[in-house]
């Protein structure tokens, strides 16, 4: 079965339409680390969730810095902010790649193409390093807690990461899988433009 260039695009451009819709669902919501605290000093046990803009006082402390921040605290309040950059970023150049893309495609213009499959690739990376700068972040956070709780009790806190970190990745492979399909359509563009110069001759 052979798949055409019209295929190829609208593909493309659907799955850049849903990366786009992920990531601020993944932005928008407050599900990306869970917390259940069952702590004997609590009344009832604890269920906590973290968004990305606003995080736990119990599991991540350093939301708001304190005058005196030791240079642990510093270092991932640096890195929250880097966070809360990249992946706003992100989704912000999506719809410039969706313009782009949506342009080239009309076009079939192989260069114009190629650019906004890079384009949608680069989108890959930043979100990709924001959700993995998450990651790292929330470790460290953990750690960090620990140390003041003690093992004993933050043997009684159980972490783990939501849905909304979910829907982020998926954001990720949408992009990487958008911009694959717009790299194959400038391969199958150049084809067809190969095809009408030499079929006069």
């Amino acid at each position: 079965m052979k798949v055409g260039f019209g295929s190829v695009v609208v593909t493309a451009g659907v799955n850049g339409i849903l990366s786009f819709c992920f990531l601020a669902l993944a932005i928008g919501t407050e599900y990306w680390y869970i917390i259940d605290d069952s702590r004997t000093n609590l009344t009832e046990p604890e269920h906590v969730h973290s968004g990305f803009w606003g995080v736990s006082d119990d599991v991540q402390p350093f939301s708001e810095a304190p005058p005196n921040l030791s240079e642990s605290a510093k270092h991932m309040q640096n890195m929250h902010n880097v966070i809360a950059i990249l992946l706003p970023l992100s989704l912000v150049l999506l719809v410039f790649g969706g313009i782009c893309g949506l342009v080239s495609s009309l076009a079939r213009s192989r260069a114009l193409l190629m650019g906004a499959a890079s384009y949608f690739l680069l989108c890959s990376l930043l979100t990709l390093s924001g959700v993995s700068l998450y990651i790292s972040y929330s470790q460290q956070a953990l750690e960090e807690t620990e140390k003041r709780m003690g093992p004993e009790q933050m043997a009684l806190v159980h972490t783990s990461f939501g849905w909304s970190m979910g829907m982020a990745w998926l954001s990720f492979f949408l992009e990487v899988i958008t911009g694959l399909l717009l790299l194959l359509a400038a391969r199958m563009a150049q084809l067809t433009q190969y095809q009408e110069t030499v079929a006069p001759i």
